[in-house]
C-alpha cells in the first residue's frame, strides 16, 4: 500500500496542478533527493524532462556512483524544481516551486530509452542534429531514469 502524503499546511499558497505542470515543463534544473550512504539525505541538482501524458519525470545519470547506488538501494525519491522568482513592486520575490514524491527505476527498453533521451535532449540542445550526434556517441553509456509520480504539489511563496 502506497503511503499517503501530508496535505500542504499553507494551502492558500498552493499552486494548481496546471501551474505545477507548467513549472515542470519549463524549468531546466531541479534537485533530486535520495536516501544516501548511512541513511543521510543526498540531494543533487539535475537536468530533467517531464512527460505530461505519462505524468513522469526523466533524467540521465551514470551507471555507478553515490546517486546510482542510492537509487538501487531505495527507489523512493523526492524532486523539487522552482522558478527564478519575480519581483512585484518591492525588493522581495515571489517564487513558485513544485515538489514531487515518487519511485524511480531505470528505463530498460532500448526504444523507450532512445525516445525519452531524445525528448529530454530537445529541451536542452540547440538543434536536433547536435542532439542526434550526442545520442549516437553516448546513449549506450548513459542510464535513463524514470520517476513515477506518486504525489505532486506546488507553492507560491513571498520571500520577504
Amino acid at each position: 500500500m502506497e503511503q499517503s502524503f501530508r496535505p500542504m499546511r499553507r494551502f492558500r499558497q498552493a499552486l494548481s496542478k496546471e501551474e505545477c505542470v507548467s513549472l515542470l515543463k519549463t524549468e531546466k534544473r531541479g534537485t533530486l533527493a535520495v536516501i544516501g550512504d548511512g541513511g543521510y539525505p543526498y540531494a543533487v541538482p539535475i537536468n530533467f524532462y517531464y512527460d505530461e501524458a505519462e505524468n513522469k519525470l526523466y533524467f540521465h545519470c551514470a551507471r555507478e556512483g553515490h546517486k546510482a547506488d542510492a537509487m538501487k538501494n531505495c527507489d523512493k525519491v523526492c524532486f523539487t524544481a522552482h522558478d527564478a522568482g519575480e519581483q512585484r513592486g518591492d525588493w522581495s520575490y515571489y517564487v513558485k516551486s513544485v515538489i514531487v514524491f515518487g519511485r524511480v527505476r531505470p528505463v530498460e527498453d532500448a526504444a523507450v530509452k532512445y525516445e525519452k533521451a531524445k525528448a529530454f535532449g530537445m529541451k536542452y540542445y540547440p538543434s536536433e542534429e547536435e542532439l542526434e550526434q550526442e545520442l549516437a556517441r553516448d546513449l549506450g553509456r548513459a542510464c535513463i531514469m524514470e520517476i513515477s509520480i506518486g504525489h505532486m504539489s506546488g507553492k507560491l511563496v513571498h520571500e520577504k
